[in-house]
């Protein structure tokens, strides 16, 4: 039997989301054979963890053209390009037909647990390059797989690793005996369990972005109607101009009305804001209630539960074999992350990058989606978009496309200045600018769309 060439093994992609099909469909558009190993059961799994939620960004901005492409010959057509989807929708209208139409260029319940130059590990030199990747696939059911590809292309996302509470990166002491009082995601409190939860409940919420805009307004929605339940926002700094997002002047509308919201959730009394408290420790008082504690020795009144919305971060655990050459900061590909720094940029201002920015000391492995972000939660679908486009030029031998920008962004307006978030004494009339979180849903009326998400901002 011969060995296949370079040519003829595969480029495999990591994680059946937005980008990872997209990539896919690039790469057949190319005449490069995909194989996307999707860790779910279906197209879009952490899409579908957020399935109730309405996305910022309209139909015409988060579908790709090469998707598109390949879609079409179908019947599959585009929803309005105006209309604002739910998470569930892109899953179902979008994603899952991708994915059929990709067909066996797409295995379900497949794992990455590593990555490797075939017969090399991460010191060895001799002959490195030569060598195709190794990539490591543990099977729902046990079984194991080893698949030799030409390139890895990561688009696994970091739904799966949010930040903990701690103020200096690290779980709070206590934070994981707790971890049953403690949700790392807004609450859908449209699920009756879910609901009964937070109900009379007192539950701090910890975080300063999108997304903790939306729990408080959710909670408040809540208050509302149920005696009892109150919300304590906890933030490292202090409370200013920008603390709750652009407001009216934000460009998207949604995700202005949404800080609107949280803030109006405040002003009302349904939360109350607790500034400059960096949480070291989760504690318990007499009657099991959770007690928090800052580094400065500070307490907070005892609460029910406690909502961690800090953020995400990339998991780099299966990567412990091949050479990233990431930013010590952001966790992001070195050359990328001057362009992404939320100290400085927003959505808008993140200027289109490719495989240039994109590319690490090992060749032909490329981290991209959201996970090209690291711990910036300034992505954009559009911009995944872009790089899987430059990518997969470059795979092919385009490089004059491979390094033409292709996408223009418009300015998405002004979000509380990221740099910010652990000074309490700052100047929050800054202009700097920070924004897409995570995944976010916020009810405005019974037809407004108001949601955020980190594929779509």
């Amino acid at each position: 039997m011969s060995t296949p060439t370079a040519g003829q093994l595969p480029v495999v992609v990591i994680g059946a989301g937005p980008i990872g099909l997209a990539a896919a469909a690039h790469l057949i558009d190319r005449g490069l054979k995909p194989l996307v190993l999707e860790a779910g059961p279906t197209a879009g799994t952490a899409v579908r963890a957020w399935s109730h939620v309405r996305l910022f960004s309209p139909w015409a901005e988060i579908t790709d053209p090469a998707a598109e492409k390949l879609l079409a010959p179908t019947g599959w057509l585009r929803p309005d390009g105006a209309a604002y989807p739910t998470g569930g929708d892109w899953a179902e209208h979008y994603l899952q037909p991708l994915a059929d139409t990709l067909a066996d260029h797409v295995r379900y319940g497949a794992t990455v647990t590593g990555i490797a130059r075939a017969g090399r590990d991460r010191i060895v030199d001799a002959g490195r390059d030569e060598q195709p990747f190794t990539v490591h696939v543990q099977h729902t059911g046990g079984r194991e797989e080893r698949l030799t590809a030409r390139a890895v292309v990561d688009a696994s996302g970091t739904w799966t690793t949010p930040s903990p509470m701690g103020a200096d990166g690290l779980p709070a002491l206590g934070e994981k005996t707790a971890a049953d009082r403690i949700s790392y995601r807004v609450p859908n409190l449209g699920d009756p369990t879910v609901r009964a939860r937070y109900t009379g409940k007192r539950t701090a919420v910890i975080g300063s972005g999108a997304s903790a805009f939306t729990a408080l307004a959710h909670l408040a929605d809540l208050a509302q109607q149920e005696n009892g339940t109150h919300a304590v926002w906890v933030l490292r700094r202090g409370i200013g101009a920008n603390t709750y997002g652009g407001g009216a002047t934000d460009q998207l509308p949604a995700r202005g009305a949404l800080g609107l919201r949280a803030k109006a959730a405040v002003d009302a009394g349904h939360a109350s804001a607790v500034t400059g408290f960096r949480t070291q420790a989760v504690e318990h008082d007499t009657e099991g209630r959770l007690l928090l504690v800052a580094d400065d020795g500070r307490r907070l009144n005892p609460v029910d539960e406690i909502i961690v919305l800090t953020g995400f971060r990339p998991d780099l655990s299966f990567h412990s074999e091949i050479r990233l050459g990431l930013d010590e900061r952001l966790q992001a590909p070195t050359a990328l992350a001057p362009l992404i720094d939320p100290n400085v940029h927003s959505c808008g201002t993140v200027y289109p990058h490719g495989v240039t920015e994109l590319s690490h000391p090992e060749p032909d492995v490329y981290l991209v989606g959201m996970k090209s972000y690291g711990r910036a939660p300034t992505f954009l679908a559009l911009t995944g978009y872009e790089q899987v486009r430059s990518i997969t030029a470059a795979l092919a031998g385009d490089h004059e496309a491979a390094q033409r920008v292709e996408l223009t962004l418009p300015e998405t307006g002004v979000c509380g200045g990221a740099g910010l978030f652990d000074d309490p004494t700052a100047d929050q009339t800054s202009d700097t600018k920070g924004c897409c979180a995570a995944p976010t849903t916020l009810q405005i009326g019974p037809n407004t769309p108001a949601a955020v998400t980190s594929g779509g901002c």
